[in-house]
């Protein structure tokens, strides 16, 4: 009987700890997406990434030492920046690990990251206001997930790399004016989505 109820509580600790993790995983794609540089788009994904950063965060979930939101997002990204460079090094044909190319890619990661929160919300200093920041930043990246693709990559380019039209229309293959006009109507887009959740 006591072994039925060990098992249980694993089961449901094992759901919840699905649930926290799910709640990050539209966030790790769009900052994964972010960071996947154009040699490597062919060969792997975000979700490849995402996939590969879930599972690590699922089997050290009990290694996690932090207490707060933002320590658990950062040890998110680090997991993330890992995953990645290993995905690059193996796509790239090297074997051996580069340290510095992981925290290059972990200091770009909590850059996106921040981009992310600052394109909903001024800096919120309560605790209650980074909270609500944190939670909407998550609902941001699962709306832009759910955005068609053309929209998704404007307004990444546009808002979180805070590149020009130009600089837009020159990596879409676009006119400017028609950059700006996709823009707009992914602004519309996301504006409305938002609302919704």
């Amino acid at each position: 009987m006591r072994s039925a109820n060990i098992d249980m509580t694993e089961l449901n600790r094992d759901d919840h700890r699905s649930e926290q993790l799910t709640r990050y995983q539209s966030w790790l794609r769009c900052l994964a997406r972010m960071e996947i540089d154009s040699r490597f788009q062919g060969k792997f994904s975000a979700s490849d990434a995402v996939q590969q950063t879930m599972l690590a965060a699922w089997q050290d979930w009990d290694q996690f030492r932090g207490d707060s939101e933002a320590q658990r997002r950062a040890w998110l990204r680090q997991i993330l920046a890992h995953q990645l460079a290993k995905l690059a090094r193996h796509f790239a044909g090297t074997q051996k690990r580069n340290v510095s190319r992981e925290t290059s890619i972990e200091a770009s990661l909590a850059q996106s990251s921040v981009r992310i929160e600052n394109f909903l919300a001024a800096q919120q200093s309560s605790p209650s206001g980074q909270a609500i920041a944190n939670e909407r930043s998550l609902v941001l990246a699962k709306v832009l997930e759910e955005l068609p693709e053309d929209y998704r990559e404007v307004i990444v380019l546009r808002n979180l790399h805070d590149l020009s039209h130009e600089e837009v229309a020159q990596r879409m293959k676009r006119s400017v004016g028609a950059v700006r006009m996709l823009w707009l109507r992914a602004l519309s887009e996301l504006r409305s989505m938002i609302g919704e959740h």
